[in-house]
């Protein structure tokens, strides 16, 4: 067993109070963190803590070590992260997981010019509408529209977004203009289907408070770049992203409705699993994209 992984166990056990909380942080079982104590124990040749069936207490020497130990890994930590801010190439394997029609038209096209900075990195990518479990199926970090609300992943924010409803101006004339969110039972709803998608209805803000609008249409499918072209069309009206319509806005095609409701911080972020150390290829491909995403007029001359 390594030095830092010893020390890093014995500070994790020594704050937390016992193995198993401090085993719950590290993702592995109490016996594994007890053997870690008791290697780094038998290397020092001292004992660091007296366990017992009432818990456990840090001996004289364990509370000095305590304090050094906890010197010695922040230290380590600042040495690797200025060597990885410093980092001017980066080497290995990044795979991303997106949304499919976000990826192809807002990761696929930037990732040969960051491919070419750093030609030592190969690049992999997953752009499906299914939410992948980042850790399960390897992912080193992926790009998500709207809350990110489960606690092991870290989000940063790429670019505001808000959801609101759109349509083809000729829809409005001939179907009329919904005035509040009753009115959409009266229109033609385009719905995304997939499995996770927007079958508990279109989410909206009234009142300062957050509502699902239940809408049906006579169309309806699991992939969103073909619902955008049904709505362009003047099919119906659907519920999208900011990012994907200002172009079509800007040229008069689309327009929004009920605005004054409409869903806030929707935002584009990337997220990546909790981690002690963040990947320097991570961080310069969020870094990458963010300065894209933030130039102006990106989003209404794409």
């Amino acid at each position: 067993m390594d030095r830092y992984t010893a020390v890093h166990s014995f500070v994790l056990v020594a704050e937390a109070g016992s193995f198993a909380a401090a085993a719950l942080k590290e993702g592995v079982t109490p016996v594994v963190m007890g053997r870690r104590l008791d290697a780094l124990e038998r290397h020092l040749g001292v004992k660091l803590m007296h366990r017992s069936t009432r818990g456990l207490a840090l001996t004289d020497l364990g509370e000095q070590y305590l304090e050094r130990a906890r010197a010695l890994l922040k230290d380590f930590d600042e040495a690797d992260a200025s060597i990885a801010k410093d980092r001017t190439s980066v080497r290995g394997h990044l795979v991303i997981s997106a949304p499919a029609a976000f990826g192809r038209k807002h990761i696929g096209p930037h990732a040969p010019a960051f491919q070419a900075r750093f030609p030592d990195l190969q690049l992999s990518f997953n752009f499906t509408d299914s939410v992948v479990d980042l850790v399960r199926h390897g992912y080193d970090m992926g790009i998500r529209i709207g809350e990110v609300t489960d606690p092991n992943y870290v989000a940063v924010k790429l670019f505001p977004n808000r959801r609101v409803v759109c349509g083809a101006p000729d829809y409005f004339e001939r179907q009329g203009v919904p005035r509040v969110l009753e009115d959409l039972a009266r229109h033609n709803c385009l719905a995304f289907n997939l499995q996770g998608g927007q079958q508990r209805g279109w989410t909206f803000l009234r009142d300062g408070k957050q509502v699902a609008v239940r809408v049906a249409g006579n169309l309806d499918c699991n992939d969103g770049e073909l619902l955008f072209d049904w709505v362009k069309q003047g099919l119906g009206i659907g519920w999208r992203s900011t990012w994907e319509i200002q172009a079509e806005l800007k040229r008069g095609e689309l327009v929004t409705v009920l605005d004054e409701y409409a869903l806030p911080a929707y935002d584009i972020q990337a997220v990546y699993p909790q981690q002690r150390y963040l990947p320097a290829k991570v961080r310069f491909f969020i870094d990458y994209l963010k300065g894209i995403y933030n130039a102006p007029g990106y989003w209404e001359n794409r």
